[in-house]
Order: C-alpha cells, then structure tokens, then sequence
C-alpha cells in the first residue's frame, strides 16, 4: 500500500535522493511533557538534529517544550491542530484546522495524521505547504511491535536520505525510549549525520 502510494502521489516527499549518509527523524505528535524531554537529551548525546510535526493542542500545553525544541536548533512542522484524520474530515474543517495550527507554529511544512489525506486536500495544500511523507515508519505506536522489532524494521529499512518516523505519545513511550538510542548510536558508528529537513 506504501509503495502504491509513493507512485500515485509523487507530489508528497517520500525521502531526499542523496548519496550523503544522511537520515532525517522526524517525530509526530508532540510536545510531550514524558517522551519529549528523553527525545531531546538522545539528540543532544549524538549532535542529532531532527523534525517535529507538533500538534496545536499539545503546543498549547506544553509551550516550554515546544520553545526548547526550537532553541535547540530543530526544525518545525505542522500536524494539524487535533490530529485529524483527512480521509474522515471534510475538507473546510480540515484546512481549518491545519491553520490554528499554523497560527501558533508558523511552518511551511505539513504531514498529514495518520498519513491519511484526500487528493483534493494535497492539491489545496501543497501550494502552500511542502507534504512531508516518510520510508521508514518504525511502528513504535503499535502495541504489537516489541521495542526490539521496532529497531529491527529502522535498521534495515533506513538508508540514505530516509525520512524516518517516530511518535511522541504515551503509547510509543517503551518503544521510543529502547529504540532511539539504539538507532542514533548504529547509525553514527557507521558515518551518518541526522539532520533536520
């Protein structure tokens, strides 16, 4: 389906063609008061830069955190105000929706919840926003996934120029805090840099 999607939709960024050893982590859903701090202090440890597609509610709550992702020097993108799902949400409330978001956080990237989005949504939004996709999503949500298969299924799939996806919520909290760190120190060992789109 993944792979369908990347043909139909050739628009929406999927990874960035380089022959650099470049990866881009991107995390959704956040700020979080439990996974951002720990998210934080890996990226930090290994001089990692990465992409966080926030929620408007959750900035709200949780501003410092939100103010310190960007001290930080991490980029800034837009995942709605309430985690919408596009294929679920009618297309007004949806653009509405994406910009009380972009009222708080003033980005030009957007990725859509769930990865779930309309094609009359893309049309409408890629004139303003770039669609940020993603190659490797790690299935930390899942609870089926063991922290171990979920560093199983980065480390194979990530190659260079991956946009790779991790969460910031509770539910993938055990599967984050074992996998990262793992990653970040695979990864580095073999002579990649993790930046920010």
């Amino acid at each position: 389906m993944h792979c369908l999607l990347k043909i139909v939709l050739p628009s929406l960024t999927w990874r960035l063609k380089t022959k650099e050893k470049v990866i881009y982590l991107t995390f959704d859903d956040g700020p979080n008061k439990i996974l951002t701090p720990f998210i934080l202090k890996e990226l930090r440890e290994f001089d990692a830069k990465a992409t966080f597609f926030l929620l408007g509610k959750c900035v709200i709550k949780e501003n410092a955190l939100y103010q310190q992702i960007k001290k930080e020097g991490h980029t800034i993108g837009n995942h709605t105000f309430s985690h919408l799902n596009g294929w679920q949400t009618k297309n007004l409330s949806y653009f509405s929706d994406i910009e009380r978001c972009n009222k708080i956080i003033k980005s030009d990237m957007f990725r859509p919840p769930y990865g779930r989005i309309k094609l009359s949504q893309i049309r409408y939004l890629k004139r303003k926003y770039k669609l940020i996709m993603w190659d490797v999503l790690s299935w930390d949500f899942d609870q089926r996934t063991s922290p171990e298969k979920c560093l199983e299924i980065v480390i194979n799939k990530a190659k260079p120029g991956s946009i790779l996806v991790f969460h910031e919520n509770e539910q993938s909290s055990e599967n984050v805090k074992y996998t990262l760190p793992k990653v970040l120190k695979h990864f580095k060992s073999r002579g990649y840099k993790f930046k920010a789109l």
